[in-house]
C-alpha cells in the first residue's frame, strides 16, 4: 500500500467514526433498566418505577428543545412513578451550534408525567450558568428542585444532594433532612462521587454526570470520567456495602457533541419489597 492510499484509508476511517459518534450522540436514548428490594414487606406497594435522566446539555446541535421534547414523550412511555433529574440541564460546550436560555432548556420539561411528580438537582454547568435562574425556571415548570434537601414522593423521601464537583453538596444536611420526613430513603446526585459516604440505610442512590465517558476509545477507553475515582463508580449499576448505586450516561453532551461506546440513555429502576423485613434507617 503507497503512502497516499494509507493516508486516504485513515481518513475514510476518522471520518466514518466522527460520523458514528454524532449519530449516536443525536440517536435516541436507550432504556436500561435496575431492581432494588427497599419497600417494606408489608407495603401496599407492590413495585414503584423511577425513572432516571440526566446531563441534558441542551445546545446545538446535539439537543435542541425540540429533541428534548421527543424525550420526554419517551419517557412518559414508560409510565414512572416518579422522575428524578441528576442535573446538567444547561451547556456552554465550545463548538455548540446553538445557545438557549435556561427557560428555553427546561421547558419541554413541563410535560413529563408521573404519580409522584418531578425532583431535580443542578450540576456543575447549571452552577457555572446562573444556579438561581436555573431553580427558578424549573419550578416554574413545576419540578421540585432539592438543594441538600428531601421531598416525600409517596413512600419514599427523596433526598437531594446539591453539586459535589463544584463543592455544593453538604450530605449530612440531606440525611437529616431525608430523616424528618421519614419513607424509604433515595438519594439523588449530580456526580456520584459521594457514594462511599453515603450511609448503609440509604440502599440506593442515582446520579448522572460522567456521561458514562461519553468517548470511549477502543483499547484506550474512555478520555475522562471527571470523577474522584476513575472508572469505579462511573456507568451503570454498583452494588457496594449494601447499597445500590445507578449511574446514568445522560442524554446530551459535553464539549463535544459526540459519544462514542456511551450511547445516551435513561434508566427505570423498579423498586420492589424487601425479601426480608429488614429496615432502611438513616
Amino acid at each position: 500500500m503507497t503512502f497516499s492510499k494509507f493516508l486516504l484509508l485513515a481518513l475514510l476511517i476518522v471520518t466514518g467514526l466522527v460520523g458514528w459518534a454524532y449519530w449516536t450522540a443525536i440517536s435516541d436514548p436507550v432504556v436500561r433498566f435496575a431492581e432494588v428490594e427497599m419497600l417494606p414487606p408489608g407495603s401496599s406497594q407492590k413495585q414503584l418505577r423511577i425513572l432516571l435522566l440526566s446531563d441534558i446539555h441542551v445546545a446545538g446541535p446535539d439537543m435542541s428543545p425540540q429533541r428534548l421534547a421527543r424525550i420526554v414523550r419517551q419517557a412518559n412511555a414508560q409510565k414512572p412513578d416518579a422522575v428524578l433529574i441528576a442535573g446538567d440541564f444547561v451547556s456552554d460546550k465550545q463548538f455548540a451550534t446553538e445557545r438557549f436560555s435556561v427557560d428555553e432548556a427546561v421547558v419541554p420539561l413541563r410535560d413529563l408525567k408521573s404519580r409522584f411528580g418531578t425532583f431535580a438537582v443542578l450540576g456543575n454547568h447549571d452552577h457555572w450558568r446562573n444556579a438561581a435562574a436555573t431553580r427558578s425556571a424549573l419550578r416554574r415548570v413545576g419540578i421540585t428542585v432539592l438543594d441538600n434537601s428531601a421531598a416525600r414522593a409517596g413512600p419514599m423521601v427523596i433526598g437531594g444532594l446539591d453539586d459535589a464537583f463544584t463543592h455544593h453538596d453538604d450530605l449530612s444536611i440531606t440525611l437529616r433532612a431525608m430523616a424528618s420526613l421519614g419513607g424509604e430513603p433515595v438519594l439523588l446526585s449530580h456526580s456520584p462521587d459521594p457514594f462511599p459516604r453515603v450511609p448503609a440505610g440509604v440502599k440506593l442512590m442515582l446520579a448522572g454526570h460522567t456521561h458514562c465517558g461519553q468517548i470511549r476509545l477502543p483499547v484506550v477507553g474512555a478520555i475522562s470520567y471527571m470523577s474522584d475515582y476513575g472508572d469505579k463508580y462511573a456507568c451503570g449499576v454498583v452494588v457496594e456495602d449494601g447499597k445500590t448505586l445507578v449511574v446514568g450516561a445522560g442524554l446530551g453532551t459535553s464539549i463535544l457533541p459526540f459519544r462514542l461506546g456511551a450511547a445516551p440513555d435513561m434508566w427505570i429502576i423498579a423498586v420492589r419489597k424487601r425479601s426480608r423485613s429488614t429496615s432502611n434507617r438513616l
